[in-house]
């Protein structure tokens, strides 16, 4: 296969893999596997769950029209589903944005080896939701980063890696879609090195590296006593279509949908306002523990956004 062609030429065998794939990610790998002429014989997924909102691409929708088989259990490490896969006999497993590890017993059932792309610029920020953690403390840059897989999350060895940029006001979600064209870059140019057996493996060194796990809704409520930049990132890592930062007043909850760091050239932040939302000539304010402020411009509230006028009829009140 040349490293531009989209398919294998006749003299060369079918490279075979067993896919474990979700979200938007998950499309655009099953898209590249496809593209670069392997043999999918089954996609290992996930149903959709009725708590979460669905804002990514359908893994179930693309196998469905690529007539690719797809399984959804919730345990994929059971003897039977090892049994199945072990069954076709792939050359590859790869595993794009699947949500359940997997066991020694099912990787090694691949005889080319198990990939995983990851959300981070590996070894930093191993583990789960990377790109909302990034945003969360500020980083300049993430990437995606194939690697190998091993039984201990994110540790394998470092196959390709690809890097975006952070912008200063970059939320998780704008990131996010550019770390799916990244991932999809990284397995592009990755796949002929690894189909011919030649791909350069670089070690994974944890100890330069970062661990973190999940976050829940509640990790959004906001805490008003530390910095602007600090209140600003978490609202960043978790805007819409996340759960959002929250702030509760009067017994109200309310989640910023749209914010931003104060910057104006005439109107002043007036001094000794009190901590969280304050109205100001119709400008309504996130004040911080260092005494700046974000601007927020949106506010959801019972599940709907807030106009300008509700704000200040709001917040602006004695």
């Amino acid at each position: 296969m040349s490293d531009t062609g989209f398919a294998q030429t006749a003299e060369q065998p079918t490279t075979s893999a067993v896919v474990f794939a979700y979200h938007t990610v998950g499309v655009r790998s099953i898209k590249t596997l496809l593209a670069r002429g392997i043999d999918i014989r089954l996609v290992v997924s996930h149903e959709d769950s009725a708590n979460e909102t669905i804002w990514f691409e359908s893994v179930a929708a693309l196998c469905e029209e690529q007539r690719i088989p797809r399984i959804t259990p919730d345990n994929p490490n059971t003897p039977e589903i090892i049994a199945k896969i072990a069954a076709l006999k792939p050359d590859f497993i790869f595993s794009f944005y699947y949500r359940n590890m997997l066991s020694a017993e099912m990787l090694e059932i691949a005889s080319r080896g198990a990939y995983n792309l990851h959300g981070s610029l590996l070894p930093k920020y191993r583990g789960r939701v990377p790109v909302n953690w990034a945003v969360f403390y500020g980083e300049t840059e993430t990437g995606a980063t194939l690697h190998e897989m091993t039984v201990k999350p994110d540790a394998g060895a470092i196959i390709a890696q690809t890097s975006v940029p952070i912008l200063p006001d970059d939320t998780a979600f704008e990131v996010f879609g550019k770390l799916s064209v990244a991932a999809e870059q990284t397995l592009w140019h990755a796949l002929p090195s690894l189909i011919a057996g030649t791909a350069i493996k670089i070690p994974n060194d944890l100890s330069q590296g970062s661990y973190f796990g999940g976050r829940r809704p509640e990790d959004g409520r906001i805490d008003w006593s530390q910095s602007t930049q600090q209140v600003y990132n978490l609202h960043r890592a978790v805007a819409p279509p996340y759960p959002g930062a929250f702030t509760e007043q009067d017994g109200e909850k309310f989640i910023i949908e749209k914010a931003r760091i104060f910057k104006h050239a005439t109107l002043k932040l007036p001094a000794n306002l009190p901590l969280g939302i304050s109205v100001v000539d119709n400008v309504i304010f996130g004040v911080c523990g260092d005494g700046k402020a974000i601007e927020i411009l949106a506010l959801q509230h019972q599940g709907r956004t807030m106009d300008n006028q509700a704000l200040v009829k709001f917040f602006g009140r004695t």
